[in-house]
């Protein structure tokens, strides 16, 4: 997307634009981590769907002066929740992908196309662990059209 329909301009909420708007699509932030504490239900007709309870996960700050707390992930399954929604308007779906930097350290979370609005993820963390500071870019929001932003 390029010129009056750009990336960045289906993109609302938007914590710093100049870091997050790039060449290859926009980053997007982490503003709330949640832990799955009662399971939901999914059955094959619907009737019986029902969303799992998410507690969220505190954060904590790292020194006493810092603006921005940390969320400390032991090894496991967490959902994820984004600063930035989806303003609409844009001509195509989009495709979700965690960050190069997300990855290298071990944690993860699915790829998908996204249109309407950003759902919340699930986020794989490594046995070890990982930190990570409110704000953090952890997913790229790019075109599925060649020649995107």
């Amino acid at each position: 997307m390029s010129g009056p329909n750009r990336l960045s301009d289906v993109v609302d909420n938007l914590v710093y634009e100049p870091t997050q708007v790039h060449e290859r699509g926009v980053d997007l932030t982490v503003s709330a981590i949640y832990r799955v504490t009662r399971p939901g239900r999914l059955d094959f007709g619907g009737d019986e769907l029902e969303d799992a309870e998410l507690e969220p996960v505190p954060t904590e700050p790292r020194d006493p002066d810092d603006a921005y707390e940390w969320w400390d992930l032991r090894g496991g399954q967490y959902v994820v929740q984004y600063n930035e929604f989806l303003a609409g308007g844009a001509q195509s779906p989009l495709f979700l992908q965690p960050r190069n930097e997300l990855l290298a350290r071990g944690a993860t979370h699915p790829s998908l196309r996204v249109s309407e609005h950003l759902p919340l993820l699930p986020l794989s963390v490594p046995d070890g662990g990982i930190r990570i500071k409110e704000n953090a870019r952890v997913s790229t929001l790019v075109p599925t059209e060649p020649g995107g932003e």
